[in-house]
């Protein structure tokens, strides 16, 4: 009963509320972005998985600049992180624009976090599970070391939360999260496994010879590349 129905009642009420009760200070945040992005924008509207697969546009704070090298690639994070952008990601604040995506039925509270939609073929069938829930804008492996954990771990925490969704869990982990951010832990960039997804599972299905996988995966990921590519480009 709670994930079939008083999860998004309670998801719809508290992001409402918070919207309005935060919309000075989001309102500030955004336009002292888009100042210092020199007309980059303020907001990261990356292409995320939702609930079933479905695909949906994730609102964050942009922290980054779009610098790129000789070449036209983007700089790798660290260079294009500003100042600012490393404050409002020290306090979460680059978080905040996500409420819009759980007003909208996109997301919820607590969940799986939604992963780049490249990724979707790289998934085992018990992976997969991860999606059979909305994502969520923090989760169980968010708690439990957001940027130290491995990908084998992360999945881990994500299916134990979908096998074992409740009320009294996505509080624990609510006050869990806001605990974390009071204390400034794991926020920022990764510094765990922070290699992709992608190199992971191929190297994993490199070790067991598995190139026919590697070969149907990244066919399959192409669009989704490409998608990203586009974005970025504008």
């Amino acid at each position: 009963m709670y994930n079939s129905f008083f999860k998004r009642l309670f998801d719809f009420t508290i992001s409402l509320i918070s919207i309005l009760i935060l919309s000075p200070l989001l309102i500030v945040v955004t336009v002292w972005l888009y100042a210092v992005n020199k007309g980059g924008g303020a907001f990261f509207t990356p292409i995320r998985p939702g609930k079933n697969g479905r695909l949906f546009k994730i609102v964050k704070f942009k922290t980054m600049t779009d610098g790129r090298d000789a070449d036209g690639k983007l700089l790798p994070d660290a260079q294009r992180l500003t100042k600012i952008g490393r404050f409002v990601r020290l306090t979460s604040i680059d978080e905040l624009p996500q409420l819009i995506n759980v007003l909208k039925g996109d997301m919820s509270f607590v969940g799986p976090r939604p992963l780049a939609a490249f990724y979707l073929p790289y998934y085992n069938n018990e992976e997969m599970h991860r999606h059979d829930v909305r994502p969520g804008i923090t989760g169980l492996a968010q708690v439990n070391g957001r940027t130290s954990v491995t990908w084998p771990q992360k999945f881990a925490y994500d299916l134990e939360y979908v096998n074992n969704i409740s009320f009294m869990m996505d509080i624990k982990i609510l006050f869990l999260t806001f605990y974390k951010v009071l204390k400034h832990e794991d926020v920022g960039v990764d510094k765990g496994d922070s290699s992709p997804f992608t190199e992971f599972r191929e190297s994993q299905w490199a070790a067991e010879g598995r190139q026919d996988l590697i070969e149907n995966a990244r066919k399959l990921a192409k669009p989704y590349r490409d998608m990203i590519a586009q974005i970025h480009s504008k």
